[in-house]
C-alpha cells in the first residue's frame, strides 16, 4: 500500500526556444513505490528527472518533490534525496571503504535518525568483502552497487537512478537487480528509474510511465498496460503442414474450443503480450491521436 505523495507535477511543461520537450505532465508518486519512466530518445525523460532533481527550471507548471519546489530547496531539504547518475567520475584507484566514508562526512551534519553506518550499508549492498579494494578492481556489477551506496549513504527518503545497467553483463544486471528488489522489499525508499530496458522495467517497477513527445502515453502495472492492449494474447499452432496464428483477449477459451474442433494441433504455443508489444502499441496509438488533434 503506497502512502504520502512524494513527487507531484501539475501541467509541467518545458520548452527549448520553439521546441516544446515536456507538454503537461501531471504525475503523483507516492511513498515506497518503484517506478519506472520509459520513453525513446527525445522522449522528455532526461528533462523529466532533471527538472525533479532541480537542475532545471520548467517553462510552465508547479513541481513538489517531498512536498517542496526542488528549485528552491535548502541543502537540508536535497538531502533527503539519492541520485545515482550513469557513472560517476571519480578517482578509480580509492578504496571502496574510503571512497564510500568521503560522502558519509558530506552527509553528517543532515543524518537522519536510525541511518546506515559505512559498514553497515557496504553489508547491505553485498560488498562489504570488497572495503579494502580498490575501486578499478571491481566488476560491472559490484561498480554499480557502490553507485547505489553512494546514493543510499543519506539514506534517502527518494532515490532517482539513470539507466541504472547501461553497459552491463547479464550476470552483473541480474546483480543489481537483486539488489534493486531487496530495497524496494523494505519499502524505506522511494524509486524513480529510467531505462531503455523494457524487460528491467517490467523486472523492477510497480508501477511504468510511458512518456512520448512529451506527455504520458500511458501510466500503470506492466501487467495493466498489457491488458489495455487489445489481443492481448497470442495463440500459435500447427496442423499437418499448415500453420495458424490467432491473437486473442480470451486464450483459455479459445484453445478449448480449438482442442475441441481440431484433435490434430501440434506445436501449439501461447504467447502472452509482452511490455515491448505493450509499450509500440501504445506509442503508436499515442502518435496516431497526436496526428489527427493536430490535423484538426
Amino acid at each position: 500500500m503506497t502512502g504520502d505523495v512524494v513527487i507531484r507535477t501539475r501541467d509541467l511543461t518545458m520548452s527549448y526556444g520553439n521546441k516544446r520537450v515536456l507538454d503537461g505532465i501531471n504525475l503523483e508518486i507516492h511513498r515506497g513505490e518503484v517506478v519506472a519512466l520509459l520513453g525513446a530518445n527525445g522522449a522528455g525523460k532526461t528533462t523529466s528527472i532533471e527538472i525533479l532533481e532541480g537542475l532545471r527550471s520548467p517553462t510552465s507548471g508547479s513541481v513538489e518533490v517531498l512536498g517542496v519546489d526542488p528549485l528552491h530547496a535548502s541543502v537540508e531539504h536535497r538531502a533527503k534525496i539519492g541520485v545515482v547518475l550513469q557513472s560517476w567520475r571519480d578517482h578509480a584507484r580509492w578504496r571502496v571503504r574510503e571512497f564510500l566514508h568521503h560522502f558519509f562526512v558530506l552527509h553528517a551534519p543532515f543524518r537522519p535518525e536510525g541511518g546506515w553506518e559505512v559498514d553497515e550499508l557496504l553489508e547491505r549492498v553485498g560488498l562489504a568483502d570488497k572495503a579494502r579494494s580498490r575501486i578499478l578492481s571491481l566488476s560491472g556489477g559490484q561498480r554499480r552497487r557502490l553507485d547505489v551506496a553512494v546514493g543510499l549513504i543519506g539514506k534517502p527518503e527518494l532515490l532517482f537512478l539513470d539507466e541504472p545497467t547501461v553497459g552491463f553483463d547479464p550476470h552483473a544486471r541480474r546483480e543489481f537487480h537483486e539488489l534493486m528488489h531487496e530495497l524496494a522489499d523494505v519499502r524505506e525508499t522511494t524509486i524513480l528509474l529510467t531505462t531503455h530496458d523494457l524487460a528491467e522495467a517490467e523486472r523492477l517497477a510497480d508501477r511504468i510511465l510511458i512518456l512520448h513527445a512529451g506527455r504520458i502515453a500511458a501510466d500503470g502495472s506492466a501487467d495493466a498496460l498489457a491488458r489495455e492492449v487489445a489481443g492481448t494474447t497470442e495463440v500459435r499452432w500447427r496442423i499437418g503442414q499448415d500453420r495458424f496464428v490467432h491473437a486473442t483477449d480470451a486464450a483459455t477459451r479459445f484453445v478449448r474450443e480449438l482442442l475441441t474442433r481440431e484433435p490434430d494441433v501440434e506445436d501449439l504455443e501461447i504467447r502472452r503480450t509482452t511490455l515491448e508489444d505493450t509499450y509500440l502499441t501504445m506509442v503508436a496509438q499515442h502518435s496516431a491521436a497526436a496526428a489527427e488533434e493536430a490535423a484538426r
